[in-house]
């Protein structure tokens, strides 16, 4: 068996950036649309109006103030509201993958490795673009890895999942180095049209090495244990699927796209991962007081803020849980790798951290890290 760690990461950003004035500014444009639109059943009390949305509300909700998409006209359009993606022949490697590799290539080249040293490829994310060939294997191909590749979807905890598989091929001696990526192109499968979630997703890319631990850089992250936890919920779902078309549904059904019990989600998650991320350090002889970091998964301020609570006794400060969702909003299984990718450099030899993950399903995954 061998030592495992998490020698590098990578990130792609999308070029393009929707603030939260410009996203209400339209939300209230093809509000005041769809009410002028049924004015009549509104005045008889039959249908009730779309109120406004304001940046203050988003940000008192969600902490988040922009988001990255990989197109926004489409977004912007009061009478579209959904990303303007051009469909690509077979022949070209499509977007999924070319952002997969973008950030595959950014973590090989900080680890100082070969794409030739890689022996195996999880695609690991909410949304896969495609039901085959899987996404992995086109993403392998493009980066000219060796051994497999495969697609797996936990929803938001799809990369830490992936981590754990990752960590035990390597582990076991399947694959000496594995690239977990998770292209989060969220933005198709929001509702820009509902009020109470058009603005929590932002697209993006990460990935990360897994590694044996004696072939790293200097400095890489010991995988001390994963932990995964599921446990059924149906208050965070998305009904699109191949069987819609034999249903005869409407592409634009609202449970085709992203919807959510976001009080119930929240009243459910928060005491769910603290537990889970007690119980997982208390297996490895820790405690959360012996832990320098949480990467913590990025949906929600408010959230984040709750869980550090439970597991502290008291807030944790920015250095203890740093956030990013201010910047890339939810950006679905990618949160937490982001967070860690742009908030480790600075934990010394012997440092511990968590990098948690939780979403639909409902799903938690947990790695506990040690600097080397």
């Amino acid at each position: 068996m061998h030592r495992v760690c998490i020698s590098s990461t990578g990130l792609y950003v999308p070029p393009h950036v929707i603030s939260n004035a410009e996203l209400v500014d339209t939300f209230n444009q093809f509000a005041d649309l769809e009410n002028a639109k049924y004015v009549s059943e509104i005045a008889a009390g039959t249908k009730a109006p779309i109120p406004h949305s304001s940046v203050e509300f988003i940000e008192k909700a969600s902490g988040i103030q922009q988001r990255y998409v990989v197109e926004k006209s489409g977004v912007l359009d009061p009478t579209r509201m959904r990303p303007r993606l051009a469909a690509r022949p077979d022949s070209e490697l499509s977007l999924m993958a070319e952002i997969s590799v973008a950030a595959a290539r950014d973590a090989l080249t900080r680890a100082d490795k070969k794409p030739g040293e890689v022996d195996g490829v999880i695609c690991a994310a909410a949304n896969m673009q495609r039901a085959y060939p899987a996404m992995a294997v086109e993403i392998q191909a493009a980066l000219g890895t060796a051994g497999f590749g495969f697609d797996m979807n936990v929803a938001c905890s799809s990369a830490t999942f992936g981590i754990e598989m990752a960590v035990n091929a390597v582990k076991c001696g399947s694959a000496r180095a594995v690239l977990v990526v998770s292209p989060e192109i969220t933005s198709p499968h929001l509702a820009w049209k509902d009020r109470d979630c058009h603005f929590i997703f932002g697209d993006v890319c990460t990935a990360i090495l897994v590694e044996r631990l004696e072939g790293a850089v200097a400095g890489a992250f010991e995988v001390l244990g994963t932990q995964l936890v599921t446990k059924f919920s149906n208050n965070i779902r998305n009904n699109a699927g191949f069987m819609s078309r034999s249903e005869d549904r409407n592409p634009d059904d609202r449970d085709q796209l992203f919807y959510q019990e976001g009080r119930k989600v929240f009243k459910d998650v928060c005491p769910m991962a603290a537990e889970h991320m007690g119980r997982h350090l208390a297996s490895l002889d820790l405690g959360p007081c012996d832990v320098r970091r949480f990467w913590l998964h990025q949906a929600n301020l408010a959230m984040n803020q709750l869980i550090g609570r439970k597991l502290l006794g008291r807030d944790a400060t920015a250095d203890e849980a740093p956030t990013i969702l201010n910047e890339f909003a939810n950006t679905a299984s990618a949160g937490s790798i982001i967070a860690f990718h742009r908030h480790h450099a600075d934990l010394i030899t012997g440092e511990i951290g968590v990098l948690c993950s939780f979403g639909a399903g409902y799903s938690i995954g947990s790695a506990v890290l040690r600097r080397s």
